[in-house]
């Protein structure tokens, strides 16, 4: 039986990548400070991952089921763990309805993978309503850096999810403080200082 989440010392990570070298270096640089378990496609990842799990590094393109698909069984399942999509795929619009936390664009270097798990482990302590600030802010990040303004103000999904963060964050300011100083905040904030 797998430990779960409350009876285990260490925090669990599963990295998913078709590619087994980039699974191996990921899954190795994470080893580092956290228990890993490395999935080499789709199907390995549904056996793998369990409540015991705290983060997925979850890669998009794979043959037979895509990263978006595992990510659909992933939340079916309602396992309690944050994912953060890892792809070559440039974030297009569709990504504003999918449900992960986080995405990483690769080439992905150590630095990344580490503070996106820092990251994820931090949200842990939030309610669902700030987890869900942001996973949306982190969505909206990835879109401006890969879209022009004229790209962003023609799409709906665009106006829909900016319209979500600035509700989100208003809620966010109210409590704030109670959650005190905390660089994942800090940096949303940086990102997007138009929104403040």
């Amino acid at each position: 039986m797998t430990p779960s989440k409350s009876n285990s010392g260490e925090e669990i990570v599963l990295v998913v990548d078709d590619e087994r070298d980039i699974a191996d270096l990921y899954s190795t640089w994470l080893s580092e400070e956290y228990e890993v378990r490395t999935a080499y496609g789709p199907r390995e990842a549904l056996e793998e991952a369990d409540d015991a799990v705290d983060i997925v590094f979850l890669d998009r393109q794979m043959p037979e089921m895509n990263g978006d698909e595992v990510l659909e069984a992933l939340r079916e399942r309602q396992l309690d763990c944050r994912v953060v999509m890892v792809t070559a795929v440039d974030p297009d619009f569709d990504i504003v309805e999918m449900p992960f936390d986080d995405y990483l664009t690769k080439p992905v270097m150590l630095d990344d993978l580490h503070g996106a798990a820092e990251r994820m482990l931090d949200r842990e302590s939030y309610d669902e309503r700030m987890r869900e600030f942001f996973s949306l802010a982190s969505k909206k990040a990835a879109l401006e850096a890969e879209k022009d303004f004229v790209e962003l103000q023609d799409s709906e999904e665009y106006q829909r999810l900016e319209s979500e963060v600035e509700d989100l964050r208003e809620e966010a300011d109210r409590t704030v403080s109670d959650l005190g100083e905390t660089e994942d905040f800090e940096t949303l904030f940086q990102e997007f200082p138009g929104d403040a």
